[in-house]
């Protein structure tokens, strides 16, 4: 054999048995480096302290979850919830039981990793919503699951509180272009609170249903028609 084959097999081997010693650390960081990422939002959400107050009360809510029958709609779910006096605690508690009590997998609307950072609530009844990064990321794309993902605040926000009228969504502090690449986030969403919810049969000035009637429409829709972004 060639001594220049020989060297070449030499120098192989030393290269391979080096690969050998190093592949477990390499994994290691690897693995390291994916478990960092599951637990990035659970330690953000370690940073958010969980949302209680001496008002809080045992009281029967309503949330907006996807339909187990149906999954082009939203349906009620009543729970048990201690919920604050407080406005802004109050909507706040009832989005983050959105995102974290899920009946099941496949009737959720908003990611699991995703953290509500604050609620605030303005005096002409705007609500702000600011959430982590993930709900933009991790949210499905397409623009009926990001009108669900909406639809499922808006509609556990109108059904539980009295004084919240619109919404605006917050990515990390900023605006968002979109949810998830086609949900318009620029504008505002309207709310229907529960006191102003008519019976069926009367319908709305417009003729349209109301909310309590009619939980699978959809109430996504900004004061200002939203562009759908391709």
């Amino acid at each position: 054999m060639p001594r220049l084959w020989k060297i070449a097999i030499a120098v192989l081997a030393v290269l391979a048995f080096a690969a050998l010693l190093t592949f477990p650390s390499l994994l290691r960081t690897v693995l390291g480096l994916r478990r960092a990422d599951r637990t990035a939002e659970q330690a953000r959400r370690a940073i958010v302290p969980p949302i209680s107050t001496p008002s809080d009360t045992r009281e029967k809510a309503q949330l907006f979850w996807l339909s187990p029958t149906s999954p082009d709609t939203l349906e009620p779910t009543t729970l048990e919830l201690d919920l604050s006096a407080d406005a802004e605690k109050r909507a706040k508690q009832l989005i983050t039981a959105l995102i974290e009590k899920t009946p099941t997998q496949t009737q959720r609307t908003l990611p699991a990793d995703a953290v509500l950072l604050q609620f605030y609530l303005m005096p002409d009844g705007t609500g702000i919503a600011d959430f982590s990064e993930t709900l933009e990321t991790e949210a499905p794309s397409g623009i009926l699951n990001e009108e669900m993902a909406v639809d499922s605040i808006v509609r556990t926000l109108g059904a539980n509180l009295s004084n919240v009228y619109r919404l605006k969504i917050l990515i990390r502090g900023q605006e968002a272009d979109t949810l998830a690449g086609h949900l318009d986030l620029s504008g505002f969403f309207n709310v229907t609170p529960q006191a102003q919810v008519q019976p069926a049969a009367t319908g709305g000035a417009t003729g349209e249903q109301p909310l309590a009637a009619n939980p699978s429409n959809a109430s996504s829709s900004p004061e200002q028609q939203p562009a759908i972004k391709n």
